[in-house]
């Protein structure tokens, strides 16, 4: 068996990101994110990199497309109101097909918001980020273990598809200390024939840019990206069922509303009410299938989230409005607990009413 070592969500995520070659790292501290930067102003030194707090986060963005143009492995984080500030830049490594990892440990919003956990971020993430038609590969962790793996996941699938991804964590998960193996396998990054590196005239310059003043060639380059996006979407969608096999009741959560969900359905299981949990892992891609699959079976979804609700209509796109689909949620910081979704589990089984 592996050794473990118990780290931070966030701690897990930078030095995932070192372990999957990353060597330029660029911040600006914001709770709940704020150990990222830090461990990796203590570790990039030493390993040969490249740690700097920018002046802002939109500098910091900007840092990393230039690292991204060079064809190098490079990553920034931030929390929510942060990530605003990334938007602009987000988008224009989108425009220039650029891979690049973006973290979010998300934080209640709006504006500054407070610093306790949230996923109100579902929307910027899941839509793009920024101006423009695009997405991001948006991963989403629920443990520590995974906070690491994927990390390295992101970076991987950044390099095969030439677009940004994202690590979509709440302030809990990237809080939160578990015992994590870190002696995962890492795919080297590939050769990057378009990367600026440099040329001694044996190849033609490089250009990257994501300004096209064509409209016809901005158009081919929105359509031949949204087949890439197509790629995606059939070869990379992740997801995790628990207990679906007869589920009557599904749920939907991910991060930590799906730790807290599973512990509901155990509850519920003992109680004799057959619910089980869909845990999309991608968020975008979004995992359509189960959801499609659980709408011939179930009576009654039940979508579980630290926001308004944001996630949920994805799950009712997804399940094609053929079930109904309700909100079990906390928001400003605040975490559903298990008997709350328990309860929201016991009121579909009696048919909308509450015991």
């Amino acid at each position: 068996m592996a050794d473990k070592v118990l780290m931070k969500g966030n701690e897990a995520i930078a030095e995932a990101a070192i372990k999957a070659g990353c060597r330029h790292y660029f911040g600006y501290p914001i709770t709940p994110q704020t150990e990222v930067a830090a461990y990796m102003a203590k570790r990039m030194p030493k390993i040969g990199g490249t740690f700097l707090q920018a002046e802002s986060e939109i500098a910091a963005i900007n840092m990393v497309y230039g690292v991204a143009s060079a064809g190098l492995r490079v990553m920034t984080s931030s929390s929510s109101p942060g990530i605003s500030f990334k938007g602009e830049g987000i988008s224009y490594l989108a425009g220039a097909d650029l891979p690049a990892l973006v973290v979010n440990v998300q934080r209640g919003g709006p504006g500054l918001g407070g610093i306790q956990p949230s996923q109100s971020d579902y929307f910027q993430a899941t839509r793009g980020g920024g101006h423009g038609d695009y997405h991001m590969i948006v991963l989403a962790p629920s443990s520590v273990q995974e906070m690491a793996e994927l990390t390295v996941k992101g970076f991987e699938l950044a390099d095969k598809y030439r677009m940004t991804s994202m690590i979509l964590a709440d302030g809990t998960m990237g809080q939160m200390m578990e015992p994590v193996a870190l002696d995962f396998d890492v795919a080297p990054a590939p050769e990057k024939p378009w990367a600026t590196t440099g040329t001694n005239l044996t190849r033609k310059h490089n250009i990257v840019n994501s300004l096209s003043l064509v409209p016809e060639q901005l158009e081919r380059l929105n359509m031949e990206r949204f087949e890439r996006y197509a790629l995606v979407k059939e070869n990379e969608t992740m997801y995790e069922e628990y207990m679906m096999d007869d589920a009557e009741i599904a749920i939907a959560a991910f991060g930590i509303a799906a730790r807290v969900s599973k512990n509901a359905v155990k509850e519920a299981r003992k109680m004799g009410i057959k619910v089980g949990l869909i845990r999309p892992i991608t968020l975008w891609p979004f995992p359509d299938a189960p959801f499609k699959k659980a709408a011939t079976h179930v009576k009654e979804i039940i979508s579980v989230e630290l926001s308004m609700g944001q996630m949920i209509e994805d799950v009712r796109l997804a399940s094609e409005c053929k079930v109904p689909v309700t909100l079990c949620n906390r928001v400003g910081g605040m975490i559903p607990s298990p008997e709350q979704v328990l309860e929201a589990v016991k009121k579909a089984n009696n048919g909308g009413k509450q015991e």
